[in-house]
């Protein structure tokens, strides 16, 4: 079968996550205690049966279980128990990844994984400029004698992108040379927004990626792989070239758009590898009625790579450390040339 979206494979998951609720509620109602123990062995065996990653990461979650679960007792408090709970969950190393209580929210912070390779001070007064333009969740303006769209693309979560402001962008640029979409330190966001960023410059059905999700204790329990299709649409596109500019905190639905990158020849990724996140992550309750949610869907590109651990740019170029008295985003700079030269 077919999937020419991701819709199915997220709603899928949604009734999983109703049907497993039900289960944890009747399970915790008629078995478990609502004690540290219990909630401690009830997350470990949850993240044992259903997180989609720990094999690709080389994770043993057994000795996890021994390093972690001495710390527990059943007279320690809530304090404490989410402290031990929320360590253990960050040894997933996941953006994904979180616990939820009353008080506090454990998370694994992706934007330490590498350099900021952004300096948004510069870009705005060297690149963007003061005439700069706000489309919906876009700024952008010419760059380079107005050979070059730069559009800066901040998050996929403040709104859905439209259609009217896809043809408005392509209207203003499509006489220059090529673009350049910026989507450093861009944390991800809607998941429909990457497939109607793709119209920008695609407008058939061609094969994304594949997914699966995790379905049970062995390392090779999943779903069969299911195919991701862009849209086929109607609309005009870009065909010129069109870089991406990518870094660490390049996470989520960035990595998906990255992902979904390598189906087109046109476009390139320039700067430093992204911070993965191409897991889907469902959730549930603990016993003591704390929710918690992690990854278990994996993303296998079209070259048949799991890039789950971050997408690795065409060009790896990072930000100089002496933009800030130079004013040169050298990685905007490269992304230029490649459009200018070529």
């Amino acid at each position: 079968m077919k999937y020419k979206n991701i819709i199915y494979i997220l709603l899928t998951i949604v009734i999983c996550t109703i049907f497993f609720s039900a289960c944890e509620k009747l399970a915790f109602e008629n078995e478990i205690e609502n004690t540290p123990m219990q909630n401690f062995d009830y997350l470990w065996n949850e993240v044992n049966k259903k997180y989609a990653f720990l094999e690709y990461k080389n994770i043993n979650w057994d000795s996890i279980y021994q390093v972690y679960y001495p710390h527990i007792n059943n007279e320690m408090s809530n304090d404490s128990l989410f402290r031990v709970l929320g360590n253990m969950l960050n040894e997933l190393r996941d953006g994904h990844v979180n616990l939820f209580s009353p008080f506090n929210l454990s998370r694994y912070d992706i934007t330490m994984l590498g350099p900021v390779n952004i300096n948004t001070r510069i870009i705005k007064e060297n690149y963007l400029k003061t005439d700069y333009y706000t489309t919906g969740s876009f700024v952008h303006n010419f760059i380079k004698n107005k050979d070059i769209g730069y559009i800066r693309y901040s998050s996929f979560s403040k709104s859905l992108i439209t259609d009217y402001e896809l043809d408005f962008i392509l209207e203003r640029y499509k006489n220059t040379k090529g673009l350049i979409l910026d989507i450093r330190q861009n944390g991800g966001g809607y998941v429909d927004n990457v497939l109607k960023l793709l119209s920008l410059f695609c407008n058939e059905e061609r094969l994304l990626y594949e997914t699966q999700i995790k379905n049970g204790p062995a390392s090779n329990n999943f779903t069969i792989l299911e195919s991701v299709y862009s849209n086929k649409t109607e609309r005009d596109t870009y065909d010129k070239k069109l870089i991406i500019l990518t870094d660490r905190g390049s996470y989520s639905a960035s990595s998906f758009f990255a992902v979904c990158t390598y189906a087109f020849d046109n476009a390139i990724l320039v700067g430093d590898t992204t911070g993965g996140g191409l897991g889907l992550p469902n959730g549930g309750q603990l016993p003591n009625a704390w929710t918690y949610r992690f990854s278990i869907t994996r993303t296998i590109a079209i070259n048949g790579q799991n890039y789950e651990n971050g997408v690795p740019p065409n060009h790896t170029v990072l930000l100089a450390d002496d933009v800030a008295q130079t004013g040169i985003d050298n990685v905007i700079e490269f992304a230029a040339n490649l459009i200018l030269i070529n």
